[in-house]
């Protein structure tokens, strides 16, 4: 944790791209191999240290990236405005977004993206199949599988079984180096960074305790009753 509790320290971190957007990248790229998509462009927000994360886009196949460049904390919503704002000045047919990131798990963009451009969306994607001006999604939900089918332009978010990201290679990381990263600002784009979620504190979760050994089975079952009580 920071010393001031604002949040957690990365200052030496090494970043790298959310897996389920890992996933996404891969599936796009995929849908062009299969001739079903002309250009993939990979999008990131953030400081100028995230155009690291669209080089290993560009190296795992995509064609260009855009950088939203920002020092301000990017949250859900003004996510969802500037890839609004992309959408709407590249002409995109079909955004597809990771399912949530790992850092803070919201799992919001996808669905305020899609309010926001009124486009449909699969969600929690573990297939998708293309069609004609089409895309049939398979989500995964608490009762299994659900199908349905949406019209382009559509949006769509990554589960884990949709696919298994490939390894750029070194021929595509030096390839990537050549390919072109447009770099805006959210200003440019009309969409204000002004936080909505204020932080009050961060703070480590409590240390566990030690376990005990026991000396039999009658003195488990009374601790699991009498002090953990889970029975």
């Amino acid at each position: 944790m920071k010393s001031d509790h604002s949040g957690v320290e990365l200052a030496n971190a090494k970043m790298a791209i959310n897996p389920f957007c890992e996933i996404a990248v891969e599936e796009a790229i995929r849908l062009k191999e299969q001739g079903k998509a002309e250009e993939v462009i990979a999008v990131s927000i953030g400081t100028s240290a995230s155009q690291e994360q669209i080089r290993t886009a560009l190296a795992l196949g995509a064609d260009r990236g855009i950088l939203v460049e920002t020092d301000q904390e990017a949250q859900p919503l003004s996510v969802a405005r500037i890839l609004k704002a992309i959408v709407e000045k590249e002409g995109i047919d079909l955004v597809i977004l990771g399912k949530q990131s790992i850092d803070t798990d919201n799992n919001q963009v996808g669905q305020m993206l899609g309010a926001l451009t009124n486009m449909p969306q699969g969600t929690f994607a573990c297939k998708a199949e293309p069609g004609d001006g089409t895309i049939t999604v398979t989500r995964e939900i608490d009762g299994g599988e659900q199908t349905v089918a949406l019209k382009l332009p559509a949006i769509v978010t990554t589960d884990l079984r949709l696919n298994e990201p490939r390894y750029a290679s070194l021929p595509n990381i030096m390839k990537a180096k050549k390919k072109p990263i447009d770099t805006v600002t959210p200003d440019a784009l009309g969409v204000s960074m002004e936080s909505r979620i204020r932080t009050l504190s961060v703070e480590p979760p409590p240390q566990r305790s030690a376990g005990i050994k026991v000396g039999s089975v009658d003195e488990l079952i009374d601790k699991l009753k009498n002090e953990a009580k889970v029975i």
